[in-house]
């Protein structure tokens, strides 16, 4: 599913229109990569939780040459399901 199917969906759900809509799940997108570069933690309830991890450096190997690279330290974004959301998606991926 893309961004535009997002969209689509929401605005037949709404009412809205596309362009409304699309300005709406753009304002939502903005503001969750926002607070995680400000490193905010993100709780949407019965959705799940954004976070920021950091990583720490490492020496890591080039796969075509086997050369070492070094690789600094660094922050990624984390997205842990709640346990609802996971167990909606484990019993309608056993239903199919």
């Amino acid at each position: 599913m893309t961004k535009a199917d997002i969209v689509e969906k929401i605005a037949g759900q709404t009412g809205l229109t596309k362009v409304e809509t699309k300005a709406v799940v753009e304002g939502v997108f903005t503001s969750i990569k926002d607070a995680l570069a400000a490193g905010d933690r993100i709780e949407l309830r019965g959705f799940g939780v954004f976070t920021v991890k950091s990583r720490k450096s490492r020496l890591a190997r080039n796969p075509r040459t086997g050369a070492p690279v070094a690789l600094d330290k660094r922050y990624v974004p984390v997205f842990k399901t709640s346990p609802e959301f996971q167990e909606r998606v484990d019993a309608d991926m056993k239903k199919a």
